[in-house]
């Protein structure tokens, strides 16, 4: 009960902080945007500018919305830029919402933490101070354990496996388990494969990993996976990679190649290692009490949509990791493949108890296994 009051309290002050800003722009939401980016402005804002279809409109309290406003806004958490795909991806989905609800619901996305980190954005959702937040899977495994089974290290074998895999349907029931805890999952988002990068020279095997402090997410089964791998997995917030990596707290980090590229940590660890070793989710969440309180002809619009953006999803993404790939090389990054059999050897034991930690995950687990 003292966490909910806790996140409710918080989140009212977070908004009512931005509600106060009114036609200007306050140089606190400026300062959070840029200390969350580094300052990675034109790299993003090219890659959007080639993206987007009808131009956003960016609101004096940061918020970035669609092109639409229906006549109840829903407010989504994100803890990265506005020029992430997956923002973009939200962005346009307001926009179908919007007309799938005849003008009803739109959604505006508040990126840069301007709502609070994703674990206390998500504690907003449940409690009804936030409506909606992008979360990484690790956070929503804390609430529900069973999560972890999709986003456990090299359990897909490609990018096309994993979305076939989001769109088929397998997750429907691990997605309601959360009602109960306040909010509904309604898509689970994929910014590509997750690869090592370093500080002082490229890693290519287990060895040399060994020893090397690598930032993970804010997760068991992620320091557990990193361990595994041979280094030694250090959980931190993602605002404060850059920083830790620059002053050698940290050997290096994991990440797309999306997320590497936008916060321009590339400048402190140029070397990224192929390891290929996750593609963890982002789930979409709602307030259980925000979609209760639709129509059951809205909440049905809003599922359809929902289930829809997954295509807009991989599209965008699909994009804009070829194209930072292609810009890599000029960036200075040194880009090295990897043979990904050993790191998959020291993560089978990971794999196995997760994939066997209950009757849902085994489940999961086999319908994966039947998408090819």
């Amino acid at each position: 009960m003292k966490r909910k009051v806790f996140a409710t309290a918080l989140t009212m002050s977070m908004v009512m902080g931005l509600a106060a800003c009114g036609g200007g722009s306050s140089a606190q939401t400026t300062a959070a945007a840029e200390n969350k980016t580094e300052a990675a402005g034109t790299t993003a804002a090219e890659s959007a500018a080639e993206t987007k279809g009808a131009a956003a409109e960016t609101k004096a309290d940061g918020a970035v919305t669609g092109t639409k406003q229906g006549e109840t806004v829903l407010k989504c958490a994100f803890n990265q830029s506005a020029e992430n795909p997956e923002a973009e991806t939200v962005r346009r989905m307001s926009d179908e919402l919007y007309d799938a609800t005849n003008g009803r619901y739109s959604i505006e996305v508040y990126p840069n933490e301007l709502l609070g980190n994703q674990a206390d954005s998500l504690q907003s959702v449940e409690v009804g101070a936030i409506d909606m937040a992008l979360v990484a899977n690790s956070i929503v495994e804390g609430v529900n354990p069973d999560f972890a089974i999709i986003g456990t290290p090299y359990i897909y074998d490609s990018v096309e496996q994993q979305e076939k895999f989001f769109k088929s349907g397998a997750l429907d029931e691990l997605f309601a388990s959360t009602e109960s805890a306040g909010f509904r999952c309604l898509a689970a988002y994929s910014l590509g494969p997750r690869n090592v990068y370093s500080r002082d020279g490229a890693i290519t095997t287990p060895e040399e990993l060994s020893g090397k402090k690598i930032r993970v997410m804010q997760s068991d089964t992620m320091i557990q996976m990193m361990n595994a791998m041979g280094g030694v997995g250090t959980p931190m917030s993602q605002g404060d990679v850059y920083s830790a990596i620059q002053t050698k707290t940290l050997d290096g980090a994991e990440n797309n190649i999306i997320t590497y590229i936008d916060l321009k940590q590339y400048e402190v660890a140029p070397y990224y290692n192929e390891t290929g070793h996750l593609m963890i989710p982002d789930e979409l969440v709602i307030s259980a009490d925000v979609m209760n309180a639709m129509s059951p002809e809205d909440q049905e619009a809003l599922k359809k949509v929902a289930a829809d953006s997954v295509d807009t999803a991989f599209k965008l993404c699909g994009e804009l990791r070829e194209k930072y790939y292609k810009q890599a090389k000029d960036l200075g990054v040194t880009v090295t493949k990897v043979d990904i059999a050993p790191f998959q050897k020291n993560c089978q034991t990971l794999i196995d108890n997760v994939a066997n930690r209950s009757e849902t995950t085994k489940n999961i687990y086999a319908k994966l296994k039947e998408i090819k």
